[in-house]
């Protein structure tokens, strides 16, 4: 039996630059999260932001939190379009994170 993925993932070009900068291992932790979290529902990998439609890819790495912001496109197939990506330092996801993210959700679906 064959084991479905429950979504794609896009990458816009901010999220692969950031990953390309970062060294191996830790690119390596994030998308194997990434493509984790596409087989499995869990909190832990992929989350829904409270009172927003941006959803987050979550990866805890040698003590740092890396976070690659992320929305729906269902118009064509379940697609989960990664916009834009940042290491956390706070407790909360900042709203001006948050905001970028949303901003580029507009531009894409006014372009689409």
């Amino acid at each position: 039996m064959e084991i479905k993925a429950r979504f794609e993932v896009v990458y816009y070009v901010e999220v692969l630059q950031f990953l390309e900068e970062l060294d191996f291992k830790t690119r390596s932790k994030i998308l194997y999260n990434i493509d984790k979290a596409r087989y499995s529902l869990d909190n832990n990998l992929f989350k829904k932001l409270t009172g927003t439609d941006v959803w987050e890819f979550r990866t805890l790495y040698n003590g740092k939190q890396y976070r690659i912001l992320s929305f729906w496109d269902t118009e064509t197939t379940t697609l989960v379009v990664a916009a834009h990506c940042f290491i956390k330092k706070t407790g909360k996801t900042p709203q001006k994170e948050i905001e970028r993210t949303q901003d580029i959700m507009k531009q894409y679906f006014k372009q689409k």
